[in-house]
């Protein structure tokens, strides 16, 4: 077929009137060039799911691939458990555009395949979805969201019965079913209505609730102690009323919230990239903060997944790197759960090398696995069955996840347990600061880096494996023999405790490096002064791995 005829093939097949006249312009118009864009690929399912481009056409996001997803995510579940319709399937969705819209035809297909539908009928933070799907004992969860990504995209996300995102196993049995599924309007799909008349919809009611108690047994009562200045923001995402509401109960009177990004909001009109790592996209609550005096900035991504974190400093705030919080909680857990036996950390293999010195000085054990919550949380559900018990899993790109009732990042959960800490900080007078500082210099200063680098053109991807080829063959320094799934990945050590990593990111035909050095502060030294040296031979090493 060609291009034009497959257009208008799913021109017939498309239910959204928005889709269909865009897809009608373009064929109109004879643009050959947006057409092959969007019908010559497809958006791949991996990744516990996919997102992709709002758009027509299979290479974008919209109600015809979510309808052919949830109807090959039902097909899959029903040839893996027995028991799963009866189970059902939860599903939420985050204050992106169309996110409603996709939630109501992904709930519409699961009824329509005889599956119970668990409803979360507002917009929700992604950890609520997961803690949905503990809390029902469903087979599955789909939450429709783009995390971070700008606001022409969203996204699909499928959640294990185990609360975790998916792992490869499965995203590949579910783009197989997803492929054997002809069209869109061959799948039935019953309205709302239709499917609560018969017995398959339910909403979660009371399941926020539950959540939030859960969250606030994480730090106990309110505490007259956690007197703190907090500026906040949800960047136009889903995390202020939960956040305004689980930080006042436990004490924190003092958060005010960025009220001009407050509200769900996908157009994102404040910030061109809603994600807390990127520094532009933290400029107005850091001027919030400034306003207010406040101690703490805290900062969720739109689906409130993530959590980027600011101290106030000397010279007015410093955020604090994933890697830098990631050991900070874990240090702070483990000094607080010294009575526990077998306790676990986990952090992904491009995280900072310095969550490993920490385990070893409190006689825990760390683990390592490949970058994403759903490989950190399928691993410590493997080794919780030895009898540990899962303190905190981390990335580096400000994910945190310190809780059982949710197999995932969670950075409401991750938000309170840095606003205590921080009080617990301030109570005996000293800072976040001054706490990361005298963790540096117990156990060692890592600094770390990430480098990208892109490869363009047609063949994009042949050019990134060539690269990979040549480091494979003359390795700059000895490359560490871990036990990690099959996957483009390699990891260098060279002398001395410093770490390299590069990492082939295949979706966009990009190398990630991951630099990481130790450097040991001496007792008169500055920590600013180590940090310098640590970044000199930073640049060393990224001199010398791109050589």
């Amino acid at each position: 077929m060609t291009v034009v005829e497959r257009a208008e093939r799913w021109l017939a097949d498309d239910p959204d009137p928005a889709t269909r006249r865009e897809l009608k312009q373009l064929l109109d118009r004879n643009d050959l060039d947006a057409l092959h864009d969007r019908f010559d690929s497809s958006l791949a399912f991996r990744s516990a799911g996919f997102r992709g481009l709002l758009g027509a056409g299979p290479n974008r996001m919209n109600r015809v691939t979510v309808i052919r997803a949830t109807a090959g995510l039902c097909a899959w579940l029903r040839q893996q458990l027995p028991n799963a319709a009866e189970r059902g399937i939860c599903v939420g969705f985050d204050g992106r555009r169309m996110s409603r819209e996709l939630a109501t035809d992904t709930a519409g297909v699961i009824a329509g395949a005889g599956f119970q539908v668990w409803m979360l009928d507002d917009e929700m933070p992604t950890p609520v979805l997961g803690f949905s799907v503990l809390e029902t004992g469903a087979a599955a969860g789909v939450m429709i969201t783009a995390g971070d990504s700008p606001s022409a995209y969203n996204g699909y996300k499928v959640f294990w019965g185990n609360g975790s995102q998916i792992i490869s196993v499965h995203d590949e049995g579910i783009a197989q079913a997803i492929a054997r599924i002809s069209s869109a309007s061959s799948v039935p799909r019953p309205t709302r209505h239709e499917a609560i008349a018969q017995g398959r919809m339910q909403a979660l009611t009371d399941l926020v609730e539950r959540y939030r108690e859960r969250v606030s047994d994480l730090v106990g009562p309110p505490s007259e102690a956690r007197r703190l200045s907090i500026a906040y923001t949800a960047l136009h995402g889903v995390g202020d009323r939960l956040i305004r509401t689980i930080l006042g109960a436990a004490g924190f009177s003092g958060l005010k919230s960025l009220a001009s990004q407050a509200e769900p909001d996908g157009r994102f009109p404040t910030v061109d990239f809603p994600n807390p790592e990127d520094p532009a996209a933290m400029v107005q609550v850091l001027a919030l903060a400034r306003r207010i005096n406040a101690e703490l900035v805290l900062a969720n991504d739109p689906d409130a997944g993530r959590l980027a974190v600011a101290a106030a400093s000397d010279e007015g705030y410093e955020v604090l790197s994933g890697d830098d919080l990631g050991c900070m909680l874990a240090d702070d857990l483990l000094e607080r759960t010294e009575s526990q036996s077998k306790r676990l950390l986990i952090s992904s293999i491009v995280s900072s090398p310095l969550l490993g010195k920490i385990a070893k000085a409190h006689g825990a054990r760390w683990e390592q696995t490949l970058v994403g919550h759903s490989w950190i949380n399928h691993r410590a559900i493997e080794i919780e069955a030895e009898g540990y018990s899962y303190i905190l899993g981390y990335d580096d790109a400000l994910g945190y996840g310190a809780a059982t009732f949710v197999r995932d990042k969670d950075g409401i959960s991750a938000a309170l347990l840095v606003a205590d800490l921080a009080a617990r900080c301030k109570a005996r007078g000293s800072t976040l600061l001054d706490e990361r500082e005298a963790m540096w210099r117990r156990y060692g200063l890592y600094v770390s880096r990430r480098i990208s680098r892109a490869f363009e053109g047609g063949d994009a991807d042949e050019k990134m494996a060539a690269a990979m080829t040549r480091y494979r063959d003359n390795p700059p320094w000895p490359i560490a023999n871990l036990n990690l799934p099959k996957t483009d990945l390699l990891v260098f050590e060279p002398e001395g405790g410093d770490r390299v990593i590069l990492r082939a990111t295949a979706t966009a035909a990009t190398l990630e490096y991951y630099l990481h050095v130790r450097i040991e502060i001496a007792a008169e030294e500055n920590a600013e002064s180590a940090r310098e040296r640590g970044n000199a031979r930073i640049d060393e090493i990224a001199e010398a791995v791109r050589a």
